[in-house]
């Protein structure tokens, strides 16, 4: 039988997922409507297309709503505590290089006790896929203002107002050298499913910023991006090598004045006069993730950034072939017997 035979023997031996096969037996306990359905639904749709083993996926989360992500998986998971998804993450894949592996977390858990393993995953560039559920409020527990609420908003622990100014998601992780940053929006199931499958085939720490809804405590917060009437008008799709086009009869762009975008209309400029978008370019990101901050301007929503970096996970296990190739696999024995040991006998060293 040639290798070709071979390979085709053990692919037919390999059963075909569906998003059946990876939901777990748990009842999902998330509040009806909440927007971690979409996130649960569109993983489970796209991990089998991909062709990975169940066997070959593991879903890690922190604290949170959205941190319930891996009971609700009939895969590999692990619920670790507050801030730790990142830190748990890196180190199983690191450990087990051949897994897919997938954090929930959410914008209080990422960003706020979690910051530091957050920066640090991105700019190591570990590959493992982070699934960021940001409703702009901490909803597990009832209520208080997160590093993503907005300037004013009202809250269990702001009832006069957010004071703090909030974070924005795209700009820390470009400026922590992630190399694929990308937004989404939960009740766009269709997008979040195509960003999902760019995730898994990106080789490196993959990050997502997904919109999502929090019927409790944050009701509506983006229904200005999600709404069907108000969406078109507001919001701008990134695709690489497309000019940046928007609005209900696509009759508006953006293009670039120096380094500053404008807000055009096609009637005034042809699209050849506006930006095209290369998600390869980390200069074009910064100013795209900026928009946020400039008001009359639509989200971008897509991949900001896609580019290719060594994995974290590829120079250390050349490292450690290099060590054993030039001083032996070694031992258990050898690693705490061979360096400045003693013995103590009858109380004396």
């Amino acid at each position: 039988m040639s290798n070709e035979e071979k390979n085709t023997a053990i692919n037919d031996q390999i059963k075909v997922l569906t998003a059946k096969d990876l939901a777990s037996d748990q009842d999902v306990r998330w509040c009806p409507g909440c927007g971690d359905y979409s996130m649960l639904s569109q993983l489970q749709r796209t991990l089998p297309e991909v062709g990975v083993k169940k066997e070959d996926i593991a879903v890690v989360a922190g604290i949170g709503c959205s941190s319930r992500f891996p009971y609700y998986m009939s895969t590999y998971g692990f619920h670790g505590i507050h801030g730790r998804a990142l830190a748990i993450a890196s180190g199983l894949k690191v450990g087990h290089p051949n897994l897919t592996v997938w954090v929930a977390t959410g914008d209080g858990d990422c960003l706020s006790i979690g910051g530091n393993h957050f920066i640090h995953a991105l700019r190591r560039n570990v590959d493992i896929n982070v699934m960021m559920f940001n409703n702009q409020i901490y909803a597990l527990t009832k209520g208080q203002y997160s590093p993503t609420s907005l300037h004013g908003q009202k809250t269990k622990t702001s009832p006069n107002g957010v004071i703090d100014h909030p974070f924005n998601p795209m700009l820390i992780a470009l400026g922590a050298e992630g190399t694929f940053v990308a937004r989404s929006m939960d009740r766009d199931p269709k997008h979040l499913k195509e960003m999902m499958l760019a995730m898994y085939h990106h080789k490196g720490t993959s990050f997502i910023d997904v919109l999502q809804n929090c019927v409790i405590f944050n009701d509506g917060a983006f229904d200005l991006y999600t709404s069907k009437e108000t969406r078109d008008e507001n919001v701008v799709y990134l695709q690489h090598g497309k000019p940046l086009v928007f609005g209900k009869e696509r009759d508006k762009g953006l293009r670039l004045d120096g380094f500053r975008t404008q807000v055009v209309s096609l009637k005034d400029y042809s699209e050849n006069d506006l930006i095209v978008h290369d998600n390869k370019s980390k200069e074009l990101a910064f100013i795209l993730a900026h928009m946020n901050d400039q008001p009359g301007f639509p989200l971008p929503v897509g991949i900001f950034l896609d580019i290719e970096r060594t994995t974290y996970e590829e120079e250390l296990g050349q490292q450690v072939q290099t060590a054993i190739n030039k001083q032996g696999a070694g031992t258990i024995h050898s690693l705490l017997y061979d360096a400045q040991t003693w013995e103590i006998e009858n109380g004396k060293n």
